[in-house]
């Protein structure tokens, strides 16, 4: 593979960003009491030069998808960000730049993803190797993580608009 550079000179090698993982879940919107779709992007920290070197990929990558790491909270319905969701039946197909990650989702997400046409997608540059594929995840380990204010602050948000194949 070959390395690329951002707007700002920051480059992105690909083999640095790890095992790319997606987790989805659903749960309470604070302002309307109705079910969210989230999904977390996270590296395993399992690059090629090691969780550090992956957190300075994974922020490259989001910068170069304009999503702000640690900014606020970006529409993409009304913006140009290369960010997309899929989602067909059980699974979700998350699309950024170039990188495509799937993952099955719960049955409560594919009805809030559907009823709200948009998902709350959170990509942290911080590695969680311990949330590794195929391992479930006890809910308040992944409470624990996005609560955490140090991955939150690490992290991009963006409303992506959901996609369905017709």
């Amino acid at each position: 593979m070959t390395s690329a550079t951002s707007a700002t000179g920051t480059p992105l090698d690909p083999s640095h960003l790890g095992t790319i993982t997606v987790i989805a879940w659903a749960g309470e919107n604070v302002n309307d009491g109705q079910d969210m779709p989230f999904l977390l992007a996270y590296s395993l920290g399992d690059g090629a030069a090691g969780p550090e070197s992956g957190e300075v990929a994974v922020a490259a990558l989001l910068e170069r998808s304009a999503l702000p790491v640690g900014g606020g909270l970006v529409d993409g319905s009304s913006s140009s960000v290369p960010v997309s969701v899929l989602v067909t039946g059980n699974s979700a197909t998350l699309t950024v730049q170039h990188l495509n990650a799937n993952c099955v989702v719960p049955p409560e997400w594919t009805d809030a993803a559907h009823a709200r046409g948009q998902v709350y997608f959170m990509f942290t540059t911080k590695p969680w190797p311990q949330a590794a594929p195929g391992v479930p995840v006890e809910e308040e380990a992944l409470k624990g993580f996005i609560g955490d204010e140090d991955v939150i602050m690490a992290s991009a948000h963006c409303l992506v608009p959901v996609s369905t194949l017709r």
